[in-house]
């Protein structure tokens, strides 16, 4: 008894004399007390955050959001730092009906040796690069010039196909097309380079185009640049017509033009210092954080638009406008700061996962959340009150599209309260099967923008020759000779037929490619001659410690398969004694990568639901509250994966990024609920049901109308032309629309179903739920703000 008494002791300590915002609403009465000095600092933060966006740029880096998250890339990366990697390559898909034609041959040559002159290069493969053996222990080239009749094309090119591996890879079978490969240099392809580079091979395919000559590009750095430029077409689509359906939707609320013009403005502040704060920490942006900025500015609105409705309600019971500033900041301060910590908890919760692309997006959103509330609490009540000042006169009250979903929600919770809330709980409970069976997915096609051209010319060359999705397997040697030793040579023979075995004929390259030659009589050394001390590099180190065997899957493979193949491979090289080969590449990182996140970023979301039911208990100081929060909030998050788990798309990285902020957003309609309804028990003294249905008048209209904002904003998201971010915007749609369900009518049921459980919180020792400190100064009819 003395430990539980000391226990509830320390609880009345804790929350004696606290509210709900946790004293962050006091930056709100810090505008009203000196509202001059915050004007300043307001101008001053919109200067330096205007001043960075200017510098706004997108990192097409892919690798950034993989960085440092585990063993596949600390694997990936000593492979690229020991053999560089094919995955930054140009491919470059030449096609003609008339290949065989002389002419049209000494053509492609020109291309090849032009792109071998390119300033990006830093060496080409291709049929016309490549060199073979002479008798006299020099080297010609392996398609011979001087050509005169399309029977020697047709027979010289055929030969090379049949019996030169590395041919077998360049040429198509048909002689319909062949592929060209540029490494580029990568301290000239830096950040815009990739940009320059693609461009000028664009230019100089355009130069080749001919009724005779087709030419594509293709390769990862071809991808990343679509990716890129649709992130970039995408966050202006976003911006624009996410502030124009902001604004309408407010106009449409308020039924006012400037009041829907006020609405707009805080969003916009908010944008302009989310994108200025995360220019000036991160330098630019990446493909995950440039998603923040579309989520503050519906955020942003969403919480405007609440403020503002607040504001207008106390306005038309008769209260002078300044003083509803107010005491609109007083009572909706609390709230939005407490919905604020919730949003917060969400993007933080994510930095539990390793990888320098979720770090930097659980940084991003976590500066957004306090920007975005810094905005709210010192931008808009300065707004407000200047508003007035200048003439902003009362609008009509909203329209019934807006209260008629509250009155059918109360006839509902009057009538069936138990068997909405019986029935809320038990689908709740029955969700969590399909949260418990829910597995990772992932799939390359996924990321890559719709109606690629380059990943359309990557099928070509897949069915064709060797493929544009290299995977590697890094085989150490033990005797470390220049030339490779017959033991060592054996080893990489091995290791090259058993992935020959997995991924099919012609579909592997390594030092073992060469056997035609040297079963002609030639020497390893005049092979690796031949080949060129670049192309060499990729096969075997210079200090013959390790060998590299290359293999090309098809370009569209998901990630079940690739787990299979992976898996069925390292059973074989450990079958054959080689137990120290190591499979990677960059498929193989974001594959394994990929499932490792998910499943850390699944426990990042029950860590976020947990700490943020919490959160919301400990603020009201109260259990009832929390338990009345969580069948709510829980139905929308489990509702959404339920979707994804019967549509059979699994869960992806962008998906759980989505569910867990689109939670943490979720929870904000319910904290403004329940806070208005404490505050009329508490401080008005209403009876338990005269407080939900006057909670459900006063701010319903506003539930309703930020969730409209908030899914049309993110609906926005669901016309991108990547896949990846398309999903999150489907499944931030789907996970409030939910909410709104569990905020309308799940909650006043339960409220009403449980009347008996929550009658004690009238009288319940609580923190202050209007204000923690009253802003000093202020007279009863005209604020110290004015």
């Amino acid at each position: 008894m003395r430990g539980a008494s000391a226990g509830k002791r320390f609880w009345e300590w804790l929350t004696h004399k606290r509210s709900i915002g946790f004293g962050l609403e006091r930056l709100g009465y810090l505008t009203l007390r000196f509202p001059k000095a915050v004007a300043i600092l307001v101008i001053a933060l919109s200067v330096l955050a205007a001043s960075q966006v200017p510098r706004a740029n997108v990192d097409g880096d892919l690798l950034r959001v993989y960085a440092d998250s585990g063993h596949e890339y600390e694997a990936y990366k000593r492979l690229a730092d020991t053999f560089g990697t094919f995955e930054n390559d140009i491919y470059l898909l030449v096609t003609s009906p008339r290949l065989t034609d002389p002419q049209v041959l000494e053509r492609m040559r020109e291309l090849a040796f032009d792109l071998e002159l390119s300033d990006f290069a830093a060496g080409t493969l291709s049929p016309f690069s490549l060199r073979k053996p002479s008798g006299d222990g020099g080297t010609v080239p392996a398609v011979p010039e001087g050509m005169t009749e399309p029977a020697q094309v047709a027979a010289a090119l055929s030969d090379l196909q049949q019996n030169d591996p590395m041919m077998r890879n360049l040429i198509n079978p048909d002689l319909s097309g062949i592929v060209m490969i540029m490494f580029p240099n990568p301290e000239l392809t830096r950040g815009a380079g990739v940009k320059t580079m693609i461009a000028q091979l664009r230019e100089l395919a355009a130069s080749y185009e001919s009724a005779d000559l087709h030419v594509e590009l293709t390769g990862p750095p071809i991808w990343t640049s679509e990716m890129l430029n649709a992130a970039v077409g995408d966050q202006v689509k976003f911006t624009v017509y996410g502030f124009a359906l902001g604004a309408l939707i407010a106009l449409f609320s308020l039924r006012s033009f400037w009041g829907a013009l006020i609405v707009a403005a805080t969003p916009f502040v908010a944008v302009m210092w989310t994108m200025g704060g995360v220019l000036l920490f991160f330098g630019s942006f990446s493909f995950l954080t440039i998603i923040v900025t579309t989520l503050v500015l519906v955020i942003a609105f969403a919480e405007s638009l609440f403020f503002v409705f607040n504001w207008l309600a106390y306005w038309r019971d008769g209260m002078d406008p300044y003083r509803a500033v107010d005491e609109t900041v007083k009572v909706v301060g609390p709230a939005s700061a407490l919905t604020m910590l919730t949003t917060l908890v969400s993007f933080a919760s994510l930095s539990m996962t390793p990888g320098q692309g979720i770090q930097e997006f659980s940084m991003a959103g976590t500066l957004a959340s306090l920007l975005n509330f810094t905005c709210l609490m010192t931008f808009l009540p300065l707004l407000l009150k200047a508003a007035v000042r200048f003439g902003f006169r009362l609008p009509k009250p909203s329209g019934i599209v807006l209260t008629s979903p509250m009155k059918l929600s109360w006839f509902l919770a009057t009538r069936f309260s138990r068997l909405l809330a019986g029935g809320a709980i038990a689908i709740t409970i029955l969700l969590f099967i399909p949260y418990a069976l829910i597995q990772p997915h992932f799939s390359f096609e996924e990321m890559v923008a719709k109606d690629s051209t380059a990943l359309t010319a990557a099928e070509q060359i897949d069915q064709g020759v060797g493929g544009v999705a290299p995977l590697y397997i890094r085989v150490p040697l033990k005797d470390k000779v220049a030339d490779v030793t017959d033991a060592d040579f054996a080893t990489i023979k091995t290791v090259h037929e058993i992935l020959e075995k997995h991924l099919g004929e012609n579909k592997v390259i390594s030092a073992a490619s060469f056997t035609h030659y040297a079963d002609s009589g030639f020497s390893r050394e005049q092979i690796f001659e031949a080949v060129g001390s670049f192309l060499r590099r990729r096969f075997i180190t210079d200090d013959a410690s390790q060998a590299l065997v290359t293999g090309f899957m098809p370009t569209v493979i998901d990630s079940d398969s690739l787990k299979a193949f992976v898996t069925e491979t390292q059973a074989d090289l450990n079958a054959a004694g080689i137990t120290n080969a190591e499979i990677g590449g960059f498929r193989i990182l974001t594959t394994f990568a990929t499932d490792d996140i998910v499943r850390s970023l699944q426990l990042d979301l029950t860590v976020s639901v947990l700490v943020n039911l919490f959160l919301i208990g400990f603020a009201f100081s109260s259990i009832r509250v929390a338990l009345a929060t969580a069948i709510p909030n829980l139905f929308p998050v489990l509702g959404t994966e339920a979707y994804l788990y019967f549509t059979g798309q699994g869960l992806q990285l962008t998906t759980v990024i989505s569910l867990t902020i689109a939670f943490g957003i979720a929870v904000d309609d319910t904290t403004h609920f329940l806070s208005h309804y404490l505050h009329s028990r508490r401080a008005e003294g209403r009876p338990h049901l005269d407080a939900i249905r006057h909670t459900m008048s006063r701010i319903g209209g506003a539930i309703v109308a930020t969730t409209i904002i908030l899914c049309t904003g993110t609906g926005i998201v669901m016309t991108s032309d990547l896949p990846q971010v398309a999903l999150f915007g489907t499944l931030f749609v789907i996970t409030l629309g939910l909410a709104l369900i569990g905020d309308v009518f799940i909650l006043p049921a339960l409220l009403v179903a449980g009347g008996r459980f929550f009658h004690p919180l009238v009288g319940a020792r609580a923190p202050n739920l209007t204000h923690a400190a009253e802003p000093q100064g202020a007279s009863p009819s005209r604020p110290a703000a004015e």
